[in-house]
């Protein structure tokens, strides 16, 4: 009888009630950007847009970054639960009588993700590694990392995607060139020619204890081995990167011999290329044993060492761990005192991307790394690879703070109007670096450039022939500067101001006394 009164009462409430649209189309706002399915399990990302996270692990599994219908790019380094959200489409559902959404798998969000690639004419990170093997070579080091900085900065976050005005700065898709750091390369070293040979072997076991034999012989080929046969083989990398391998490679990455220093962290470049190792080599404890090499007396362990880096920064779950684990000063230095210019190169890329998580930019600020890099440019040493990095410190405000008090607004403007750049690319870095510190549009921002020149030398910028996207970030900067001064024109008359003075306002204190606030004191 209580099951019949309970159908009873459905039964009046559909009679009484308005006709009722069985699956009405949920709001823009319920459906995922990349799935187009209604969302079960959203998640806010960096740049404040809202996914299913099963996409947003697709997406990161397969390195590839999805361009938006609004032309952005989002950051997918950070997620957090939308649960607001969450309750919200939950409680649509069940207002609109339609079935709750269901968590997308994450093998099928892979399937909805991988046509996406192919439009865009991207390649999934297996791929990718095959295709780039034969492409990176030692004498054309120097052009793939110039396209390696023009394209990262094309996918730069900086979290200024909900400004309107500087949301399609960064549209462009990345190109896939720079995923091997500089020291990755077809060539064998000199120290690997002077080593013993040995033959390449599928059995991790033999490698395990070639690296843990008491004989420096025995241990001088196991490095050797394992770095030969994991420079060309995916498989091998990916199956040779098991915990027993690690544990037996870590005390030979700080070894006191020259040749098994450097190709046990040359082997170690070549095991985190794969993505699925990137994270087992942090995990394991290499990154303090890195940085001991970084500050060692062996050069070429210093490149290997400054590519595993550049090459773990590339996995965003490793970023913070490695600022946080001190690799930042001894990479900075590196960057800017090293005499080779494959560890200076690759200590710059390393920077760039781990500067794209809050944190280490704070960390940068703190050592005084603004004044450095800034000095790079202005001695034209890297001056590329400096602008990225600043651009991406620019987006914090501490790091526009430093900025704007060791004069970059001014540098910036006089670089654009003396002109002389090595690269177009390095040209737009320095527009792209005084677009970030015009984020906000803040007053000391528009004082300084006001004195600068800058709105003259910008719109010199916006009018020439050359790269659309420094056009569109020149244009941007006008537009700003003009919005303030229209705001400033239409709320103040400063000279009304000043002629009537300011009108006295009653002021209370505590305790309830009051006070007059106006010209008599």
């Amino acid at each position: 009888m209580g099951s019949g009164k309970h159908r009873w009462k459905i039964s009046i409430y559909r009679s009484t009630g308005k006709p009722e649209t069985r699956n009405p189309n949920p709001p823009t706002e319920f459906i995922c950007p990349i799935s187009g399915l209604l969302m079960a399990d959203p998640v806010i990302v960096s740049t404040g847009q809202t996914f299913e996270r099963a996409c947003v692990t697709a997406c990161k599994t397969l390195g590839y970054n999805p361009i938006l219908k609004d032309g952005s790019i989002p950051d997918l380094s950070i997620v957090i639960p939308n649960l607001a959200l969450k309750s919200s489409i939950f409680n649509w559902a069940r207002a609109s009588m339609t079935d709750p959404p269901k968590a997308v798998e994450l093998a099928d969000a892979l399937k909805l993700v991988r046509p996406a690639m192919a439009e865009n004419g991207e390649i999934e990170n297996g791929v990718l590694g095959e295709l780039l093997i034969g492409r990176v070579e030692e004498d054309n080091r120097g052009s793939n990392l110039l396209e390696h900085a023009e394209s990262e900065l094309t996918r730069r976050q900086t979290g200024f995607d909900s400004c309107e005005s500087l949301s399609g700065s960064f549209r462009k898709t990345p190109l896939a060139l720079a995923t091997r750091p500089s020291c990755y390369s077809s060539c064998s070293s000199s120290s690997e020619l002077d080593a013993p040979a040995v033959g390449a072997c599928e059995d991790g076991e033999e490698y395990v204890g070639k690296l843990r034999s008491s004989h420096v012989y025995e241990q001088e080929q196991g490095v050797v081995g394992l770095r030969k046969a994991t420079r060309s083989s995916e498989d091998l990398r990916l199956s040779l990167c098991t915990p027993r391998l690690l544990s037996a490679l870590r005390p030979l990455i700080t070894s006191k011999y020259n040749n098994i220093q450097i190709n046990s962290v040359a082997a170690l470049v070549n095991l985190s290329l794969q993505k699925l190792n990137k994270v087992k080599i942090v995990r394991a404890g290499f990154v303090p044993l890195l940085i001991d090499v970084l500050r060692g007396r062996f050069p070429e362990a210093q490149e290997h060492a400054c590519g595993a880096l550049f090459s773990l920064a590339l996995d965003d779950a490793n970023k913070t761990a490695i600022g946080v684990l001190g690799a930042l000063q001894p990479l900075v230095h590196i960057m800017i005192r090293s005499e080779s210019e494959r560890a200076r190169h690759d200590a710059a890329l390393a920077l760039y991307h781990l500067s794209l998580v809050q944190s280490n930019r704070l960390k940068l600020v703190k050592l005084g790394s603004v004044q450095l890099f800034l000095g790079m440019v202005k001695s034209g040493q890297m001056p590329g690879r400096a602008l990225l990095i600043l651009c991406n410190l620019a987006a914090c405000n501490e790091g526009r703070g430093a900025m704007l008090d060791a004069g970059a607004v001014e540098f910036f403007v006089g670089l654009l109007r003396e002109g002389g750049f090595d690269s177009e690319s390095t040209r737009e870095s320095c527009v792209a670096a005084i677009s970030a510190l015009s984020y906000g549009g803040g007053l000391r921002f528009r004082g300084l450039a006001k004195a600068a020149g800058a709105v003259e030398v910008l719109r010199d910028v916006a009018e020439q022939t050359g790269r659309e996207r420094a056009r569109d970030k020149a244009r941007r900067v006008l537009e700003i500067l003009k919005a303030r001064e229209e705001e400033e024109e239409e709320d103040v008359d400063w000279e009304k101001v000043l002629e009537l003075g300011f009108p006295s306002r009653t002021l209370t204190r505590v305790g309830g006394q009051s006070c007059r606030n106006s010209s008599e004191f």
